[in-house]
């Protein structure tokens, strides 16, 4: 069997192994050949290789020095799919970038700058660069500390993610189809991209309440047609090609907080509820929270001015986004806090 090095990492509310690019294949097909074998992919179970059989822990990272001044290191973030040969490096995640620089610090690509590190990662997924800070005491990635995410059990050390460029990450412009608001199939929807394409509908248009449990949602199989419906029809309207074999554009289902947040989500990633949210997710919904006239905007809670602190209420508590706007309204710079913590580190073994 080949061995193969890599570090296990939890990032946020997602967890898979890293790989330092140059021990991969750099052909993409023989590459994504061994990233479903390493997974144990296409199995429910994938109980032959590292997989959790969950879209949240069946995420590979792959990680390398950058070659330009503008970043450190470039993060390529691969979704490998559960029980179909496929691997979606489309769009970004901002769970696994969390754990991008500790595992670049991990495998000795980069060296710690202090007590603190500030690194600038580029996402090669979008071309996306966030200047991310970790807690590095003695050089070493700190991995204990007192910061809680919902989602995730006990505290851990802060990774803060400053995202710089995230407007049209995969679709090319904020709002891809042109319009603040759409109507398909006389359902009113938001189609957006600020990291992540989403697509924002009223979770009572949907029929649902929008405060469901994820468990309730995913066994209700006529959601999941309406849902796979819309998503097909508004992605072709965003411009996104071959859909099927895609994990986007997402769709977050919107209702009013009811904890005191912005706003409550539901969202499928693209035919499974979150348990949580994910990062650009949050920042794209956030980002269509403040922009009125959006489906979002109309169930949302502000508290106004160009400094925004958005609570994002979601199946598992809540994530909180950062944004600061520019005179107009729009965001200029989105931020928020996570987690990471190495796992395992050693050899995988491929057959």
């Amino acid at each position: 069997m080949k061995t193969l090095p890599c570090w296990f990492m939890r990032g946020g509310t997602s967890r898979g192994p890293f790989f330092l690019a140059k021990d991969l294949p750099e052909e993409i097909a023989e590459r994504d050949r061994l990233i479903l074998s390493v997974m144990g992919s296409p199995d429910e179970r994938q109980i032959d290789g590292l997989g959790g059989a969950t879209t949240l822990t069946s995420k590979v990272g792959i990680i390398s020095l950058a070659p330009d001044a503008e970043a450190d290191i470039n993060f390529l973030f691969a979704q490998v799919a559960i029980n179909e040969r496929r691997v979606d490096t489309t769009p970004n995640c901002g769970n696994m970038l969390a754990a991008a620089g500790p595992a670049a610090l991990e495998a000795g690509l980069i060296a710690a700058q202090g007590d603190q590190t500030v690194l600038r990662i580029r996402t090669l997924n979008t071309n996306m660069i966030a200047e991310v800070t970790l807690q590095t005491p003695g050089g070493h990635p700190c991995y204990e500390g007192d910061v809680s995410i919902d989602g995730v059990p006990g505290t851990s050390a802060p990774v803060l993610q400053n995202f710089l460029d995230t407007e049209g990450s995969v679709c090319g412009a904020l709002l891809p189809t042109g319009q603040l608001c759409d109507v398909i199939d006389g359902i009113r929807v938001t189609c957006i991209d600020n990291g992540m394409p989403v697509i924002i509908v009223a979770a009572s248009d949907m029929g649902i309440t929008g405060y469901e449990t994820k468990d309730r949602l995913n066994a209700d199989s006529a959601l999941a047609a309406r849902i796979e419906n819309l998503r097909l029809k508004a992605g072709k309207l965003m411009g996104i090609t071959d859909l099927a074999n895609k994990s986007v554009p997402k769709i977050s289902m919107v209702a009013r907080a009811q904890s005191g947040g912005a706003l409550c989500t539901r969202t499928f990633i693209p035919h499974t509820c979150h348990a949580a949210i994910g990062v650009l997710g949050a920042v794209t919904v956030a980002t269509a929270a403040v922009m009125p006239g959006s489906v979002a905007h109309a169930v949302s809670q502000l508290s106004g001015g160009t400094e925004q602190r958005l609570s994002i209420e979601h199946p598992s508590g809540e994530l909180t986004v950062y944004l600061h706007l520019n005179e107009d309204g729009s965001v200029a710079q989105a931020a928020l806090m996570r987690t990471a913590r190495l796992i395992m580190r050693g050899d995988v073994l491929v057959p």
